[in-house]
């Protein structure tokens, strides 16, 4: 857009009134977002055409025509995407050649920076020149409380000092650029992006991946996508670590359980335990592994490399919930054992059934139950590590029944669970099967005990969720904030 307007096109550029005045103007247009273009003239008389190779010739005692001003606008998708990272905990930082003014603009523009930025005790560090950045030493940079949101007019060698500073500080860099300036950068940072459209290709050598629509917004879904990814891989190791706790928690206690002739008694059999994890576990696993994103996947904080999957809230969860699990279990053996059979425990009832091993079959059918039942609800609570089961995902899935739409959502794994449920009767009562394959027999009362066992351990899972919200452990007031229509 032409912005000279009634300017003459013969201002003389030596009128220090008249070259205020430009510059004044040329400010005002790069406040308004825009890319400002000076265009002049110059007469060469035929006589001094020999000095046209010297630019330092050429470009003086211009004649002033007028100001161009060039607005390329941001996508339509970029001020959403920069609060999504605003909010998931990831530092945008924008590095240009425009003036210093245009870019500032344009960041307010699209929500990077706001009038309350310039306000903070920072402030004069939230915009910064790239010569002034240049100027800085690392030691000067490293002192910064925070590394500046904008530089304008950016040398490639400022945007490589930038990855720099943002490694120093123990971050991960991803840095997104079109332009032959910005390989260098490319080439520094973590994961290097360039534009597929747009992009030289100087950039796309240097790039480690090539971005096919240009478009910002697609770096932020995959962002969700791998965080996604990140907390299903979390959801599978917790179900599989936690059936694992509570099984060597209770074969280790167990072996205290002796029968007459002193040989330890086992609540489990070898087979009871590989249908457990191979048959039980298994399509759980595979179930968690397919879960879709939970509405609140990009508020929760970004997890440090070094520590991968197995964060702080996996490993107390898995303590937590395996002992929780391993305690019912051998709560529920010592019930039937010692509560109604009278604290017999038979002869020989590991190598096969006889008729002093009645009490112990029945507390193995139990035992059996009760873990199996045990796994096949963790599946459903651990779909998130601080919601409620009851309240999965509240913004997709409000009202009373909305734990079922929440659990029905995953069809895979809502089979996988029902499935889970209806087979471990047949295992239990199929004569001969259950004798001499599972070593247990059928069961009657002893449902109660494991009916019980289950409302338990549910509510056990419920009450240290709840205190994880109260107390807001690993980031979980986050997820709170989600379901009660606020913003984290």
């Amino acid at each position: 857009r032409d912005r000279g307007g009634d300017w003459s096109s013969d201002v003389c550029s030596s009128d220090l009134a008249e070259k205020a005045e430009i510059e004044n103007r040329m400010q005002e247009l790069a406040r308004e977002g825009l890319r400002v273009l000076c265009i002049a003239t110059k007469s060469v008389p035929s006589t001094s055409k020999k000095n046209v190779d010297s630019r330092e010739w050429t470009e003086s005692n211009l004649d002033f025509l007028g100001l161009v001003g060039l607005y390329d606008p941001p996508r339509v998708e970029t001020a959403g995407a920069i609060t999504a990272c605003k909010r998931a905990g990831i530092s945008i930082h924008m590095l240009t050649g425009d003036h210093i003014d245009t870019a500032t603009a344009i960041a307010k523009e699209i929500g990077l920076v706001t009038d309350l930025s310039f306000t903070t005790s920072n402030a004069k560090t939230i915009v910064m020149q790239g010569g002034q950045f240049d100027k800085l030493s690392e030691a000067e940079i490293d002192a910064l409380d925070t590394l500046p949101l904008v530089l304008a007019r950016c040398s490639p060698a400022t945007k490589v000092r930038m990855v720099d500073a943002l490694h120093r500080r123990q971050g991960f860099c991803v840095m997104t650029g079109d332009g032959v300036n910005d390989a260098p950068a490319l080439k520094r940072a973590d994961v290097g992006i360039a534009m597929g459209l747009n992009g030289s290709d100087v950039a796309k050598d240097a790039a480690d991946m090539i971005l096919t629509n240009d478009d910002f917004a697609s770096i932020v879904k995959a962002v969700e996508e791998g965080r996604r990814l990140f907390a299903n891989i979390q959801k599978f190791l917790l179900h599989l670590l936690i059936s694992n706790i509570a099984q060597v928690l209770l074969l280790l206690i167990a072996l205290a359980f002796r029968d007459a002739s002193g040989a330890s008694v086992f609540p489990l059999s070898p087979l009871e335990i590989l249908w457990v994890n191979m048959i039980t576990s298994s399509f759980l696993a595979l179930g968690l592994g397919m879960e879709e994103k939970t509405s609140d996947i990009m508020l929760r904080p970004p997890h440090s490399l070094r520590i991968g999957v197995f964060t702080r809230e996996l490993i107390v969860d898995k303590m937590i919930y395996g002992t929780l699990m391993g305690s019912l279990c051998l709560a529920a053996f010592v019930i039937v054992v010692h509560g109604a059979g009278g604290g017999d425990l038979g002869v020989a009832c590991n190598e096969g059934y006889n008729p002093s091993c009645n009490v112990v079959f029945r507390a193995r059918a139990t035992v059996f139950a009760v873990l199996s039942f045990l796994i096949l609800v963790t599946a459903w609570e651990v779909k998130h590590f601080s919601r409620s089961l009851f309240a999965l995902d509240p913004t997709k899935f409000p009202g009373p029944l909305g734990v079922v739409k929440a659990l029905w959502y995953n069809r895979f794994l809502f089979w996988a669970v029902a499935a889970g449920f209806m087979i471990t009767f047949p295992v239990v009562y199929i004569p001969v099967v259950n004798l001499v394959v599972f070593k247990h027999k059928g069961i009657t009362w002893e449902w109660g005990v494991v009916v019980g066992c289950l409302a338990v351990y549910v509510a056990g899972i419920e009450a240290w969720k709840a205190v994880k919200r109260r107390l807001g452990i690993f980031g979980s007031k986050r997820s709170s904030a989600v379901d009660d229509g606020g913003v984290a």
